[in-house]
């Protein structure tokens, strides 16, 4: 399957506008003092990550028909000490709530997203070992 083409522009310094495919733009920089302006691009990975696989799992909760309330994603990271400074352990921990929840469909919806459906963890699985945790919240 062929995308159309991201875009990445130069602003100055160590500053950067993306825009995606359908347009939508986000600021990359790096973090130092005259450049804290956007995300970094090793934190950009970390986030897809992150909203790949949320992506994946409101939608097969959904189809369980669990009234979701809320879903918060955090990830937590190791990388090599050296450049090209490779992630090698990445964390997920997903917080739910909603009605219906329980820990084992949650947690089988994360796995099957881990494991089957998410492009960017079967992107980066062959280089970081890539664990998840979940807390399920009261729903109310």
């Amino acid at each position: 399957m062929t995308k159309q083409p991201v875009r990445l522009v130069w602003t100055g310094g160590q500053q950067y506008v993306g825009t995606d495919s359908g347009r939508h733009s986000i600021v990359i920089s790096s973090h130092d003092d005259e450049n804290n302006t956007g995300v970094q691009p090793s934190e950009l990975l970390l986030l897809a990550l992150a909203s790949c696989s949320a992506y994946d799992v409101v939608s097969i909760l959904r189809k369980k028909r669990i009234d979701l309330r809320s879903l918060e994603v955090t990830v937590t990271s190791e990388q090599e000490p050296d450049p090209p400074w490779t992630y090698r352990k990445i964390h997920l921990t997903f917080e739910v709530e909603g009605r219906g929840v329980n820990q084992q469909v949650v947690d089988q919806a994360i796995e099957l997203s881990l494991t089957k459906y998410c492009s960017v963890a079967a992107t980066l699985r062959g280089e970081a070992k890539i664990t998840f945790s979940s807390e399920i919240g009261s729903g109310k």
